[in-house]
């Protein structure tokens, strides 16, 4: 009579397997007996999604029995770790979205009723393949930002500046939109993926408001000087000597001199904000690419 072990995964989180047991048996020489069955489980393992997609996840699979001690009955691997990852790689699903990088065995011992029971441990470590999260949502959001960037290029007298600002935020709320319905929200820390969407979405938005300031500065600007170009229409005569030493004409050089200032000052807040931003940009994209990237 051929007796098989009472084995159970301790991180199972169904009650009932799907299992296909072979009808054969195989008796080798060195009294040895070989019984494969297939078995298709649920597992849970605690993932850490804080450099999703660039992210590898190790899960366990504990084998251990329900009753019996170790000195009833120990668990032990039939191969090595070489070679169980070997054969593994070839039945894995390489199509799906996880790379799988190696499985690794260990012993443990655990105590169940004041019995010490023996372990065997599968550990799993897998790797996400990132290129889909890269293309939808990486690259697309730093397009963006480059965008933003070179929009500072655009004439600041008029209102297409902003518009376009204005279009970029709102295309990167869409894709934060995307991206919350792709991450789960049991997370332990916030992933540096949004970490780098919410942080581009800040400059963008405090660019947006620079541009604000610097079109108000602008338009003031331009109000003065159009009230300036109407007293001098209005204040002339033939005699042009009298017209420079008028008052009117004092007046008048006094505004130009507030409006190029505006003028000034608006341009110099643009070209400074540039500097800061693009320092800003280079900075935080460093200092997350390592952090992101180191394995």
């Amino acid at each position: 009579m051929f007796w098989t072990p009472d084995i159970i995964i301790k991180e199972s989180i169904r009650t009932e397997f799907g299992t296909k047991e072979s009808p054969y048996l195989q008796l080798l020489w060195w009294e040895l007996s070989v019984s494969v069955d297939i078995l298709a489980l649920t597992t849970a393992c605690k993932m850490d999604l804080y450099r999703f997609p660039f992210d590898t996840q190790i899960c366990n699979i504990t084998l251990h029995s329900a009753v019996h001690s170790i000195d009833e009955l120990t668990i032990d691997p039939f191969s090595d770790n070489k070679n169980i990852t070997h054969e593994s790689k070839e039945f894995f699903q390489a199509q799906g979205e996880w790379e799988l990088l190696s499985i690794d065995t260990s012993k443990s011992n655990a105590t169940l009723l004041d019995n010490l029971q023996d372990l065997l441990i599968y550990k799993i470590t897998i790797k996400r393949r990132p290129l889909l999260y890269v293309i939808n949502i990486i690259i697309p959001v730093f397009f963006f930002l480059v965008l933003d960037m070179m929009s500072f290029f655009i004439d600041a007298s008029g209102t297409d500046k902003l518009s376009f600002k204005v279009t970029l935020l709102l295309s990167i709320s869409v894709l934060l939109l995307i991206l919350n319905d792709t991450l789960p929200s049991t997370a332990d820390k916030i992933p540096l993926i949004g970490i780098y969407c919410s942080v581009i979405f800040s400059l963008i938005g405090i660019s947006i408001l620079e541009t604000i300031l610097v079109t108000f500065l602008m338009a003031k600007g331009a109000e003065n000087r159009s009230v300036e170009n109407t007293a001098a229409v209005s204040g002339r005569d033939d005699n042009v000597r009298d017209l420079q030493n008028s008052p009117d004409s004092v007046r008048d050089q006094n505004g130009m001199r507030r409006s190029l200032c505006w003028t000034r000052v608006a341009r110099i807040i643009d070209v400074t904000f540039l500097l800061f931003y693009i320092i800003t940009i280079i900075v935080f994209l460093t200092i997350l690419g390592k952090i992101w990237l180191s394995y």
